[in-house]
């Protein structure tokens, strides 16, 4: 069964939906608001990448981001978060403790 790719036109929500190919399958309804009305949309392209591809991802953006502490802080939860890491309380600890010393020193923080 494909999956497809949806816009709500009453809530405008995006959406995906596992769409069956019976005779007496339902049409698709949007999972926000309930609305039938929908469009279907374009769906992305997606293949998965190996762990050495996303790595190389991240290295790519830390050596991009290590000039500026705002876009590290964000790729390290987007890190922990893409590696299903289980350490995810201690990483966001971790990363409010470099941002309260920042505040107490006094360095600016720019985006």
């Amino acid at each position: 069964m494909p999956l497809y790719d949806y816009r709500c036109s009453q809530c405008k929500k995006r959406f995906t939906q596992l769409v069956g190919m019976t005779a007496d399958s339902k049409p698709p309804e949007c999972p926000t608001c309930g609305s039938s009305e929908v469009r279907k949309l374009i769906s992305r392209f997606a293949r998965i990448k190996s762990d050495d591809e996303r790595l190389d991802d991240f290295e790519n953006a830390a050596l991009a981001a290590e000039d500026n502490p705002r876009a590290m802080r964000r790729l390290m939860r987007e890190m922990g978060k893409e590696l299903g890491e289980n350490g995810d309380e201690d990483l966001e600890e971790l990363i409010e403790e470099a941002e309260e010393e920042m505040e107490n020193e006094g360095l600016d923080d720019y985006d």
